[in-house]
């Protein structure tokens, strides 16, 4: 089956999908700057290059894309029907190096958190997760 874009519209949507300041990761920044706690953004020296880090507490969010990451929610369950094979490869290969991340961090002394895509659209559950996973 092809595909239905031509490769130059596929290609530009492909280049709109962000890996930094997305709307889920936003959601998460403001409400826990809005609890008034401090952060860094994406530091290089750690694996996987956090969201937010918050060093002094030694402590790291991850904010996931359902798809992307493969969550068990309705919007990482989808499977697309072209190039299937090529998405499913490189979904677990995103999940695998995540769990490499989140294993070296942890093993380096960092308690992690990852938060899913889906989980920001329900901010009034995600605040009091964020805090209790902060406090």
């Amino acid at each position: 089956m092809t595909d239905v874009h031509t490769p130059a519209q596929r290609s530009f949507n492909m280049s709109r999908i962000r890996n930094r300041n997305t709307r889920p990761e936003m959601v998460v920044r403001s409400l826990v700057h809005r609890m008034g706690y401090r952060y860094r953004l994406h530091r290089k020296d750690l694996p996987g290059k956090p969201d937010l880090v918050f060093p002094s507490r030694r402590k790291i969010i991850f904010v996931h894309g359902c798809f992307f990451h493969m969550h068990d929610c309705r919007y990482g369950n989808v499977t697309p029907k072209q190039n299937a094979e090529f998405w499913r490869a490189k979904r677990l290969s995103n999940v695998e190096r995540d769990q490499r991340n989140v294993a070296a961090l942890e093993q380096a002394g960092w308690k992690v958190l990852q938060v899913w895509e889906c989980q920001t659209r329900t901010p009034e559950q995600l605040g009091p997760m964020l805090r209790n996973f902060l406090s």
